[in-house]
């Protein structure tokens, strides 16, 4: 019996956990998962790094650098506002230069990796301004290195703010995992586009949309947690 047959011989929600959907359905929670994770972890390395070259290029800061601040300030500029669904397509053929395929969970990664590292870049930047700037006056009169007060002072009393916009971007992340799945990323959105929009069942689409906010929601208390636990250090 296929999955057509058998969503129209049951209208309960928790069809969706039933064969043969659940290993479907498992296996698009792992895609979802792998998209967020390595999304997170390698754009925001690559967020971090660009958000700090950002503030310590930025004029009048400790390396001011009109060629380096302007350069990456108008990159992100130009990337960050663009709609991610339309940046996804936009970029396909540099995709397919770099992964070879435009299609699946792996080839998804890349458009939001390089999305998420500009937003991210711009996140940290905001973060680290922030900073009182007497401290950093004081760190350097104190004789501290302009490599030594960025990476000792500079970064460590942005933690706080940085967490929790490392925690807003990890929501906007899972927003974008869910846009990958409507041009052949896999994931959740993947899911519910085949099994519920496409078979006209909203039912589990409405389950689909349940287990994002479950993601969500334990995102968003993991880093308001770690947050207060920075803040009070």
């Amino acid at each position: 019996m296929g999955a057509t047959t058998i969503l129209a011989a049951d209208d309960g929600f928790l069809r969706v956990f039933s064969e043969p959907l659940r290993p479907v359905l498992v296996e698009a929670i792992w895609e979802t998962l792998a998209l967020v994770g390595f999304t997170l972890v390698i754009g925001g390395v690559a967020g971090l790094v660009i958000g700090v070259v950002l503030y310590a290029t930025s004029p009048g800061n400790l390396w001011s650098n009109a060629w380096i601040f302007n350069g990456l300030n108008i990159a992100v500029n130009i990337i960050r506002p663009i709609p991610f669904i339309i940046f996804i397509t936009a970029i396909a053929p540099l995709t397919k230069a770099v992964m070879g395929t435009r299609i699946g969970t792996e080839a998804a990664i890349f458009p939001m990796t390089l999305m998420a590292m500009f937003v991210i870049g711009r996140v940290v930047e905001q973060s680290l301004v922030a900073v009182d700037p007497g401290v950093v006056e004081a760190a350097r009169a104190s004789g501290a290195s302009r490599l030594r007060t960025l990476l000792t002072v500079v970064v460590p009393e942005g933690f706080a703010p940085l967490v929790l916009g490392y925690t807003f971007i990890f929501v906007a992340i899972v927003d974008m995992s869910a846009m990958a799945g409507y041009v052949g990323g896999g994931g959740l959105g993947d899911f519910a586009f085949q099994y519920g929009y496409q078979q006209f069942d909203w039912k589990l689409t409405v389950v689909v949309i349940a287990l994002l906010v479950i993601l969500v929601q334990v995102g968003q208390y993991f880093g308001n947690w770690l947050a207060r636990k920075a803040r009070y250090r």
